[in-house]
């Protein structure tokens, strides 16, 4: 990290986590964040659901809600960019404030609640996004709506036509009842309907599933069930989690989903489980915690075909992405793996 990124952090960590946020967003777009471009080597690139990366770590949803930063987080060495979630209609969200830095644990905890400018302005940036770049839109429901499933397969037939894939998100903890949606019954009419959208676009894009890390077996089980009877082409494990266990963060209490460093053990863990159950022919997408390149293989070699982050990046700043991707390809040749895929669940069995 240069000089001048760890003086930036310590005045944006002098600020209320939000505003810091929207001011990172702003200074992207401003091109005051420097960018290294694409980071890749014949070892890195792989193959994600039928998607071509440079590299398998990406940017997790919520750091991009609105699509307003596209070109510059493109260029920011990320192997893949996912943006949103957005709604049909546009949100405020729940009241601020609703974003805490939990510094001692190297996390955070938000209670967003979905806070976006709806699709059709979500869905206008799409349409100019930066070519070259693998870009996907998560997927979510208005909180007032009567039909939350529809809201999904709505949202994906308005942008589909910008998108590389969509994730259908029934896994935040900040939409009363959402998590709901990750019952087998529910969960499949949901999937079905957004199958059904993706068929119907032009262009049809891959549809991921994003879960919750609070899941037992039994209802891991299903979802697994789910996602093989409808032929679901990625899961993203996980959200964030509502454990607070072994926090030392006076502000651990706050209501919300967690992320961070604490996040990772049990992300795994869940990662591992569901590369299981499905005899690993559901590609993967491992999130939580991930901070460094040895996380980033960890959660490779427990059944991850790719990662992603964010909280990191609040902690570590923009310039970790490239230093995870290149630790990565070194870890890699230490091993002796050749790509990306000879790794893919090779440690699984220590995470079960």
């Amino acid at each position: 990290m240069r000089l001048i990124e760890k003086a930036g952090l310590v005045a944006l960590h002098r600020l209320d986590p939000e505003t810091a946020h929207g001011l990172t967003v702003r200074a992207l777009r401003l091109g005051l964040v420097p960018a290294p471009g694409p980071v890749t080597s014949a070892r890195l690139r792989t193959t994600l659901a039928g998607l071509d990366l440079p590299n398998p770590v990406g940017l997790a949803a919520g750091f991009d809600k609105n699509a307003a930063a596209l070109a510059p987080l493109a260029r920011a060495g990320f192997g893949f960019i996912e943006a949103g979630a957005a709604t049909p209609r546009p949100q405020p969200g729940n009241p601020r404030p609703r974003l805490f830095r939990l510094t001692e644990d190297r996390a955070a905890i938000n209670r967003f609640g979905f806070n976006n400018d709806g699709m059709e302005a979500i869905g206008a940036r799409l349409a100019t996004r930066p070519t070259g770049a693998v870009i996907g839109l998560n997927l979510g429901a208005n909180k007032d709506s009567q039909d939350r499933a529809g809201d999904f397969a709505r949202v994906l037939a308005h942008c589909g036509a910008d998108l590389d894939f969509a994730t259908v998100n029934v896994s935040s903890p900040n939409t009363e009842r959402l998590r709901d949606l990750q019952g087998k019954a529910a969960l499949r009419a949901l999937l079905q309907g957004v199958i059904a959208a993706r068929d119907g676009l032009e262009r049809p894009i891959p549809v991921f599933l994003k879960i919750a890390p609070d899941l037992g077996l039994d209802a891991l089980a299903d979802i697994a069930e789910v996602a093989r009877e409808v032929s679901i082409d990625a899961i993203i494990a996980t959200n964030t989690t509502l454990d607070r266990s072994g926090l030392a963060s006076p502000l651990a209490r706050e209501q919300g989903g967690l992320s961070g460093a604490p996040l990772f053990d049990k992300s795994t863990r869940v990662l591992a489980q569901m590369f299981r159950m499905t005899d690993g022919r559901i590609p993967l997408i491992g999130v939580g915690g991930v901070a460094s390149g040895e996380q980033a293989y960890t959660k490779i070699r427990a059944g991850a075909s790719a990662v992603q982050l964010y909280t990191a990046l609040v902690f570590n700043g923009l310039s970790l992405v490239g230093k995870i991707v290149r630790d990565l390809d070194g870890l890699l040749e230490r091993d002796g793996f050749s790509c990306v895929g000879d790794a893919i669940g090779s440690a699984r069995d220590e995470w079960l």
